[in-house]
């Protein structure tokens, strides 16, 4: 019998306990023997439920696939008020955070598998504001619903046009603008995005475009959430925007950009050159101590380290790690602190997302926001960067550029370029 059978037959005999006729919440968990043959996200795209949440740290130690919703949340306070409730139970909401962060679609999921490096379980959760009893038939039927596994798709589909957000002639319009704005001292630093639509000949599947960015685009966080059949975000994203265990906090800046390279001599010039080179430098510094301005109320002494360089399939970072700890273990004050950083908006902050709000010519939803999960004795969210919002056969993109004083338009726009190439090139295999 395979893993996945055993664990749910263990889920259905734990199901047959005595539930009450009345309100609650009850976690029901099976250990799950892991072995090569099961791949998450392959299993979580073959199911007809939805939402569908996958998750994969970027060390690739903790992963997570969660089917449906026990409860849903639009605010991640909400979320977090709601698992105070059940200190017991170690309950655990996935999903994503909008640029606007007090914008959510959380959920409690209804089934969760959870790896944690070569131990994991498999969780049924059942909650029910009116009977648990009937609850459980609910979840009975969801468990002989399930799906079996299916190959993922390849991605086969013919690109028929490519669209800018703003086009190249905007761009640089929109650069100049900015760069004026911040001589005129309005702006200290901002972050312009572009959103690209490439619309294909047929849908593209979703999981099969993650499952194509996790074996290429190591050192990420890969996210995967669709929505329903025909709309998902997803992304693999180097960025951490924080990791809390208990009051322990770290997160870090990420910002600079310089080409990667295949040859690593070439990459360890361009490396060098990015920590060397004063705009690159100055950009970082201006999130480091935007983040340390705005953690140092609610914590005590923060430590920054070196910086170093970030080195991915087609880009180089600079970035610095930052830990403290808090004063208390909150997961909104890190949203709302943390989120967005100077790296994906700028500073001062709300002048940056004022600026950006009036002239991007689209709206970032999800992207440059944060994906992850939260817990009483953990939490980890990644930046929502290097994504894609999949809509039928629009695949569209985003990245983004930091601009600061002597920001040259045409080299952001090779920089925004780079940054995309990271999921384009997999919908392009001639040019990967």
């Amino acid at each position: 019998m395979l893993p996945l059978d055993t664990a749910l037959n263990d889920l259905l005999n734990q199901l047959s306990s005595t539930l009450p006729d009345a309100p609650g919440l009850r976690v029901f968990e099976s250990s799950f023997a892991l072995n090569d043959s099961f791949d998450a996200l392959t299993w979580l795209s073959s199911q007809s439920a939805y939402p569908q949440f996958y998750w994969q740290q970027r060390s690739g130690s903790e992963e997570a696939a969660v089917l449906g919703k026990a409860v849903a949340f639009t605010s991640l306070e909400d979320a977090q008020k709601f698992i105070r409730q059940y200190p017991d139970e170690d309950l655990r909401v996935w999903g994503l955070n909008e640029f606007d962060p007090s914008r959510s679609s959380l959920i409690l999921p209804r089934l969760e598998w959870r790896r944690n490096g070569e131990d994991a379980a498999l969780r049924l959760t059942l909650f029910s504001e009116n009977s648990l009893r009937s609850d459980r038939e609910f979840a009975k039927a969801y468990i002989a619903a399930l799906k079996c596994a299916k190959p993922l798709p390849p991605l086969q589909s013919k690109m028929i046009r490519e669209e800018h957000r703003p086009d190249k002639e905007e761009w640089c319009r929109l650069i100049k603008l900015a760069t004026d704005t911040i001589s005129n001292g309005k702006l200290n630093k901002t972050v312009l995005a572009r959103a690209t639509d490439l619309h294909f000949e047929k849908p593209i599947n979703p999981a099969s475009m993650l499952n194509e960015s996790r074996k290429q685009n190591l050192h990420c966080y890969h996210f995967y959430m669709a929505f329903d059949p025909d709309s998902a975000f997803l992304g693999s994203s180097p960025e951490r925007l924080w990791r809390r265990v208990g009051k322990s906090l770290q997160t870090e800046a990420l910002a600079g950009t310089a080409a990667n390279h295949n040859d690593d001599q070439e990459a360890l010039r361009l490396g060098r050159w990015l920590m060397s080179d004063d705009k690159n430098q100055r950009e970082n510094m201006l999130v480091v101590k935007d983040i340390c301005q705005r953690l140092e109320a609610e914590c005590e002494k923060l430590e920054v380290l070196p910086e170093h360089i970030l080195r991915l399939r087609k880009v180089q970072h600079l970035r610095r790690q930052i830990q403290t700890s808090l004063h208390k273990a909150d997961d909104t004050i890190c949203l709302y602190q943390l989120q967005p950083t100077a790296a994906v908006a700028g500073l001062p902050r709300n002048a940056a997302r004022e600026f950006i709000a009036e002239y991007e010519p689209f709206t970032r939803e999800w992207y440059a926001g944060s994906a992850g999960y939260l817990s009483l004795k953990q939490s980890e969210f990644c930046v929502s960067l290097r994504s894609a919002k999949i809509s039928g056969n629009v695949v569209r993109l985003y990245a983004g550029a930091g601009i600061v004083p002597g920001s040259d338009p045409e080299a952001e726009w090779i920089e925004i370029n780079n940054k995309a190439a990271g999921l384009k090139t997999l919908l392009q295999p001639e040019h990967k």
